[in-house]
Formats: C-alpha cells, sequence, structure tokens
C-alpha cells in the first residue's frame, strides 16, 4: 500500500543562516562547478521522486535572462501547514536546512539528495528563485531573495498537472567567477542521469543560444558502456542486476583493445568519483573470476600467472550503479560510498554472475583473460625495469637523490615535500624552508611526458627516479603508501609558460602513475602571489587580481561620500561592477567594437529591433564616439549586421546576430549589469570610471609588483608568501572526473595531434593570459 505524502512527512533539522556565510561547505566552492552544483541539487530531488515511482519527464531550461529552470512531474512539494513550524511544508523545505523528505524512510526508499540540503541551500545562494507548485488540483507559487520568502505560499490558479517548478538566478555577490550556466557541463549530466534511469525522459532547453536536447536510453547502462567505447572490442558488453538484502544494483562491462581503463560509478544516481565500497567489491569479484578462470582453463604455462587487480583494469570500460537505503558518503558532496557491508554484498552477486556469464561464453572468457595475461606480461617488464633502477640507487653513494635537501622530521603525516622549478628557486625554497618538516627537490627544466613512453622508458628518466626516490612509496604493484615519507607534495613553478609547462607535465605524472596519491589528497599545487602589495610599513601579497581588486575596493570606496549607503553595501556593489567589468573584458578577447557590445548590454531594447532600425541605433552610437563605419551589410531575413568600423586602434569588424547575444559571455555581462541596476545607484560619471577611481584611491602612495617567476622573490619573500603555513594558499588537487581528466590527459599530451589542434582553434579566443 502507497503511503500517504503529505506535510507530517516533512522532517526538520534546524538551521540555514551559515549557508550565505561557508557556501563552500555545502555545494564544494563558489567557482564554477559550485555554481552547476546548484542545478544538480535541484534535479537530483526531481530524480528521487523517478526512483520512487512518481515522475517521468524532467524539463531543464536555461533562460534568456540567466535563470535555469527545473521542472518535473512528480506529485509536487506539500502545500499544506508544516505541523511545527507555523508554515507551508513547502516553504520549510525551501527556507530550512536539513529539512525534506529523505530523512522519513516512507518518502523515499532510496534517495540522491541525501541531507536534505539542496534545494534550502540552492534557495540561500540564488539572489532570487520562484517555486511553482502542481498539487491537488491547484497551482501554488511563491518568490524567494537570498533564501527569504517575499510572500507566502500563494493559491494562483487550478490545474490537472501535479509537478514542481523551481527557477533561480545564481547571485552574483556569492558566485564572483561566473553566474552563466554552461550548456555542455550540464548536459553531460543529465546524459548520464538518462543512462541510469532508463525509464526518464529529460528535456534540455538553452533559450540563450537554441540547443535542445532529450536524452532518453532505452538501453540503460548497457547503452552507456557502449557509447563510451571508442576502441576496437575484445569482447561485448555484459550487463546483470539484482538486489542483495536492502541494495539493488545494476552492473555492465565490456573491454576494448585499449591500455587504460574507463570506470564510472554511481549511488542512487549520484556520481561516486572517489568510488567506495560498491566499487571495491566489483573489482574484487571481476579479479576472482577472472584469476580463477585462468587457474582452472589457462594454457598450461599460463596457469600459474598471478593476475593483479590491475590487471584487469586494462582496456575495462565499467558502469557500476547500486541503490543503497541509507549511504553514508565522505562529505555533502558525496564523492565516495563508506557503507561497508555493500562490498561484500556486491562483490558475491558480481562473482555468481561472471562466473556463470564465463561458463556459457567461453570465447568472451577467454578473450579477456587472455587481456589481463597481457597486461600482467606488460607488468613483469616493468618490475625488471624496477630492478635495474634499483640496483643503480644501491651503487649510488646515499639512497635518497643528491638534489634532496630532506627535512628533520619522520612523521609523514606533518612532512612536505616541494617539488620546485629551476635549480635558482630550489636554492631560494632550500635558504628560506623551515627545515624541521619542508624538503625541497628542485627539478632541472622540463620532466618527460610520460603519457608518450612505457613504463621502462619512465623508470629510465633520472627527474622522475628521484621523484619515485624521494617519495620512497614504490611505483606500480609495489606502490606502498605506508612507505609515503610525505603527506603534503607540492608542485611549485613559475607563474608563466614553462611553468605551466612544467605543472602539467607533473600533474600528468602523478594522474597516471601516483593517482592514489592524488585521491587521498596528498598532492597540491602552491600558489605563489601575483603582486606585492607595499604601503608605508604595510606589506600585503594577492594570489590574483580578483583578490587584488577586492582589497582595493575594499580600501578605496572610503574615497566616495554617500551617506545613504554603508560601507559593506558599498564593497559589494562595487565588486559586483568589477565582476561587470571583467565579463566586458571576456567579450573583448573574443570580439571587436566592445563599447558598441557593452552599449548593447545597458540598452536592451536595441536588441529587440529589426535590423534596419538597429542600425540606425547603432550608427548613431558609434558617430557619438567618433567611430566611422566603413561598410556595411545589412540581413533582414537573418536580422543580421556585418560592420566594418574604423576606431582609434585601427580597423574593426563585428558581426551583430542572435549568435552575439546569445554567446555565455554577453549573458554573463547582461546578467550581472541587471543586478547592478538593481541597487539603484547613480553617479555623475561612467560606474566604470568610478571604479577605477576608487582602485586608484587605494594605489595612491602605494608600489605593487607584479612577480612573474619565483626566482624574482628572495628567501625571505618565498617563505612568507608561499611556504609559510600561516600565509600560504595551497590549492589542493583532486579528481572530480576521473573519466573527463583521462581524455583530456590524452588529448593534450597524447601522441595524436588533430584532436589539439581541432580544440585549440575551436577555444584560442577564450585564453585570458598569454605570456611568451
Amino acid at each position: 500500500m502507497e503511503q500517504n505524502y503529505g506535510a507530517s512527512n516533512i522532517k526538520v533539522l534546524k538551521g540555514l543562516e551559515a549557508v550565505r556565510k561557508r557556501p563552500g561547505m555545502y555545494i564544494g566552492d563558489t567557482g564554477h562547478r559550485g555554481l552547476h552544483h546548484l542545478v544538480y541539487e535541484v534535479i537530483d530531488n526531481s530524480i528521487d521522486e523517478a526512483m520512487a515511482g512518481h515522475c517521468d519527464t524532467i524539463e531543464v531550461t536555461l533562460t534568456k535572462d540567466g535563470k535555469c529552470r527545473v521542472k518535473d512531474n512528480g506529485r509536487g512539494i506539500p502545500t499544506d501547514m508544516h505541523p511545527t513550524e507555523g508554515m507551508s511544508a513547502a516553504t520549510v523545505v525551501l527556507t530550512v536546512l536539513h529539512a525534506g523528505g529523505k530523512f522519513d524512510k516512507d518518502t523515499y526508499k532510496v534517495s540522491g539528495g541525501l541531507h536534505g540540503v539542496g534545494v534550502s541551500v540552492v534557495n540561500a545562494l540564488s539572489s532570487d528563485l520562484h517555486m511553482t507548485i502542481h498539487r491537488n488540483g491547484e497551482i501554488h507559487e511563491q518568490d524567494f531573495k537570498k533564501g527569504i520568502p517575499q510572500e507566502a505560499l500563494t493559491v494562483t490558479g487550478t490545474t490537472r498537472k501535479s509537478g514542481t517548478s523551481i527557477e533561480f538566478s545564481a547571485d552574483p555577490s556569492i558566485f564572483t567567477e561566473t553566474v552563466t550556466f554552461e550548456y555542455d557541463y550540464l548536459a553531460k549530466r543529465f546524459k548520464e542521469l538518462a543512462y541510469l534511469n532508463p525509464f526518464i525522459t529529460i528535456k534540455f532547453n538553452d533559450e540563450r543560444s537554441g540547443q535542445k536536447e532529450v536524452y532518453h536510453f532505452e538501453g540503460g547502462i548497457s547503452q552507456y558502456v557502449e557509447d563510451m567505447n571508442k576502441k576496437e572490442m575484445v569482447a561485448p558488453v555484459y550487463f546483470f542486476t539484482g538486489k542483495a538484502e536492502d541494495i539493488e544494483y545494476d552492473i555492465a562491462f565490456m573491454y576494448n583493445d585499449a591500455y587504460d581503463e574507463k570506470f564510472s560509478s554511481f549511488v542512487n544516481n549520484i556520481r561516486t568519483p572517489n568510488g567506495g565500497t560498491h566499487e571495491a567489491g566489483f573489482r574484487a569479484g571481476l579479479t576472482r573470476v577472472i584469476s580463477n578462470y585462468n587457474s582452472k582453463n589457462g594454457a598450461a604455462k599460463e596457469k600459474d600467472v598471478k593476475i593483479s587487480g590491475d590487471d584487469v583494469k586494462e582496456g575495462l570500460i565499467a558502469i557500476v550503479s547500486v541503490r543503497v537505503p541509507e549511504p553514508q558518503f565522505e562529505g555533502q558532496t558525496k564523492g565516495k560510498l563508506g557503507n561497508t557491508y555493500v562490498r561484500p554484498l556486491v562483490q558475491k552477486a558480481t562473482g555468481d554472475a561472471l562466473s556463470k556469464y564465463f561458463e556459457e561464453n567461453p570465447i568472451e572468457a577467454k578473450a579477456i583473460v587472455q587481456k589481463a595475461l597481457m597486461a600482467a606480461r606488460g607488468r613483469e617488464a616493468a618490475k625488471k625495469a624496477r630492478e635495474l633502477t634499483r640496483r643503480k640507487d644501491v651503487m649510488s653513494v646515499g639512497t635518497l637523490p643528491g638534489k634532496l635537501a630532506d627535512c628533520q622530521s619522520k612523521d609523514a603525516s606533518i612532512c612536505e615535500l616541494y617539488l620546485v622549478e629551476g635549480d635558482s628557486a630550489g636554492g631560494s625554497a632550500k635558504m628560506g624552508r623551515d627545515r624541521v618538516f619542508q624538503a625541497i627537490l628542485p627539478l632541472k627544466g622540463k620532466i618527460l611526458n610520460v603519457e608518450k613512453a612505457r613504463l621502462d622508458k619512465i623508470l629510465k628518466s633520472d627527474e622522475i627516479t628521484n621523484m619515485i626516490t624521494a617519495m620512497g612509496c614504490g611505483i606500480g604493484e609495489e606502490y606502498n603508501e605506508e612507505k609515503l615519507r610525505y603527506h603534503k607534495i607540492i608542485i611549485m613553478t613559475d607563474a608563466d609558460v614553462d611553468g605551466s609547462h612544467i605543472q602539467t607535465l607533473l600533474l600528468t605524472f602523478f594522474f597516471r602513475y601516483f593517482r592514489n596519491i592524488v585521491e587521498n589528497g596528498y598532492l597540491y599545487l602552491a600558489q605563489p602571489p601575483l603582486y606585492r602589495y607595499k604601503k608605508g610599513k604595510k606589506e600585503i601579497y594577492f594570489k590574483d587580481d580578483r583578490v587584488m581588486n577586492d582589497f582595493l575596493i575594499d580600501n578605496g570606496v572610503e574615497s566616495l561620500e554617500i551617506e545613504s549607503i554603508g560601507h559593506n553595501d558599498l564593497v559589494a556593489f562595487f565588486k559586483m561592477v568589477d565582476h561587470y567589468a571583467g565579463s566586458l573584458e571576456a567579450l573583448e578577447r573574443r570580439y571587436a567594437l566592445v563599447k558598441l557590445i557593452r552599449h548593447f548590454i545597458e540598452n536592451p531594447d536595441i536588441i529587440a529591433k529589426p535590423a534596419k532600425e538597429m542600425f540606425e541605433d547603432i550608427k548613431a552610437f558609434l558617430d557619438s564616439i567618433n567611430n566611422n563605419i566603413l561598410t556595411h551589410t545589412i540581413n533582414e531575413e537573418t536580422n543580421e549586421i556585418h560592420l566594418f568600423v574604423q576606431t582609434d586602434g585601427g580597423m574593426e569588424e563585428l558581426l551583430v546576430n542572435d549568435e552575439l547575444f546569445a554567446a555565455p559571455h554577453f549573458s554573463e555581462a547582461d546578467f550581472v549589469y541587471r543586478k547592478i541596476k538593481d541597487w539603484d545607484i547613480s553617479f555623475d560619471k561612467d560606474i566604470l570610471e568610478v571604479l577605477e577611481d576608487i582602485k586608484d584611491y587605494a594605489k595612491k602612495g602605494a608600489y605593487i609588483q607584479r612577480y612573474k617567476g619565483l626566482g624574482e622573490m628572495n628567501p625571505e619573500q618565498l617563505w612568507e608568501t608561499t611556504m609559510t603555513p600561516e600565509n600560504r594558499v595551497l590549492l589542493q588537487v583532486n579528481i572530480e572526473d576521473a573519466e573527463a581528466a583521462s581524455d583530456a590527459f590524452t588529448l593534450f599530451m597524447g601522441d595524436e595531434v588533430e584532436p589539439r589542434r581541432n580544440y585549440i582553434e575551436t577555444h584560442a579566443k577564450d585564453v585570458k593570459h598569454l605570456d611568451v
């Protein structure tokens, strides 16, 4: 019998105040990833309705005015009064942290939006949010601003439908990096959800660009695995599903002739990039079945070959999806499953299913086992190369590399190893470090690109063997994390092209051969400051332009005399103006005539006009800034204007059309400008000039130095800015999407030139800074 879903099912665990102060605790960060996490949190609620059997269609729309709308045909959030909160249950869900149906086991047996913080956090971090609910024959609506209800939930009409619609704008005072939703980034997640739930349809519409997609895959994760394969098949897709105790599982895998692995795992539709007990159970079951089959049915000379877990990874493409009633994740971003009882259940299910499959399909079984045996032979060849390296070390004077300036402590949990670009910076780092816990290993030049070499060749590189020896944990099958001598490995390079290249080579090395170090959070990137600000005795370092601009605004707004607005509000306002200026700079990198583009943003009525009328406005504006139109063409059918204009900088060309107005940078600038207008603050001169005046006031009497390399800092400065735990900023390297990361390293560091050239040609105009 179906349980009744009403206000009494909404359980409350208090507290929303800290969300806007510490958003990173709830969505990971306030950059690109955190912005899109807002959408994931909303759609996860609709997916939970689908998993409970009450929803089969979800519509996601990116609107022209920069909002995101997620609409489903589920039951609709309960609208009756909550028994203890004194407001409607729907308002509770939107305004109270840890409020939702996920804590009531009868409402959702399993759910992805586990913690019940999702939609309330989205509300708190949105400048405005509109909720529409179709339920019990009535339409209910409510508006919120920064999480605060603007009125009570109101009945606005009647309906025969059911479902929930959430439309929101990300708050640019929180997401200062970007508030523009990226179509491709979201599309990947929606496509993933459709593979995992073959009974649902996800309609995705981008009103800005006109792009539309409908995701519905009857083949489910078997089709997902097939679509992931780009190589020649060794064994076809095998799919099995079932239930063990209170968990359900869907697993599909195949083998191709590649050397890498593509593996994705999910719990209740949430991707677990760091794996967990469900993934470990599948791997253990797969390895055991392949090893046992070889022992019983392999050729005489191969029966004794020990097949390891690493050997069965080569060429494997797999999807493991489980549904767990009360999953225990590591953190709100749900990166790794921790329920220990899941592993033996999945391992047994995998072992039983694969044993039967191998017995019934001996040709496929033999092909898979041969693939694993080939990997084992390659592993043996690498082992011999490592033995040669070890013998070389024994012949050396000391067991550690001569260039390594080791630390005094032997406690790996506090020890740090700096991998420093060049002997000069390495010398400064050695002089400036804390010898107790900081070790320095200078690297000479650019290390070998491991994407283009086998392990035996890699182990012949002095720079790489020095790093392996210094870390002490071995490589490949000899890797032993307990022997890792440092729990912070910090890559420290210059902030120029060569430094970025060295950084990328090192990241490739760690991703391909020391992924555990990355996954366990031991790898970091040092963030040397880009600027030094000195005024009198006051000396401050800034890691990038954004941090410095925030400081200048905070210290420069005192030059303005506006009695009706407080200091903090003025700072918030001009940080938004600075965000707008940055969006215009991004437009200027991609397009010409940015002053005209700004004119469109600040006078949106022009865009709605037919091309002939729009041209008259354009001509009047360009004349006002002394720009001369050399020639132009107007296409009334497509409503396009092609301009060639003489400016102070020379002849510039611009195609004015719907594609320009739908471009992400244009949408970003348009969205932020409308938020600026909402403040209703006016000045005697242009707002960007006022911003520059504020920055100039803060710079008055100050010396600002821009660093290009580590070598420009003396040992004391390097210590104070980049190495002392009290002041430094370290960027921890993590793997959000192993499949996407692997594809990226293959694209940028691999042998294939054509795909890399195509990517560069497509994205060249998006480059912000290029030092050559």
